[in-house]
């Protein structure tokens, strides 16, 4: 796949990606949401979208996404919202140990997430 990048530009640019929207509305994603495309890019989508799209083909989590568009989780979030309400994302959310997914609120350890921590401080 070729990583073409998303023009991230100044506060502007990302008040017009968002359509001028601050937030993602009543539908939150956490940050390891994985999110996964439904169909392919239509001609005449914004280029974000279609970045999205072509990032999701395979399960892909919503800050890896933030990640690879360099854009603020917050923008992508919005983003997000607008593909998953026309159908072209679902969005899944991770198990925890109780089989439960969102709402169980279980971290993991502390030394793990100690861990995680180190490992993104290293990126």
């Amino acid at each position: 796949m070729i990583r073409r990048p998303v023009d991230t530009g100044d506060p502007d640019r990302l008040y017009t990606v968002t359509g001028g929207r601050t937030r993602s509305y009543e539908r939150s994603f956490d940050l390891v949401t994985l999110i996964v495309r439904e169909s392919a890019p239509a001609i005449g989508m914004q280029s974000e979208h279609v970045r999205i799209l072509e990032l999701s083909e395979r399960p892909v989590a919503v800050v890896e996404l933030a990640s690879l568009l360099d854009l603020p989780v917050g923008v992508v979030k919005i983003l997000l919202c607008d593909l998953l309400d026309s159908g072209r994302i679902t969005a899944r959310h991770p198990q925890t140990r109780n089989g439960r997914g969102r709402g169980s609120h279980q971290l993991p350890p502390p030394d793990t997430l100690k861990k995680v921590l180190v490992g993104l401080r290293n990126l």
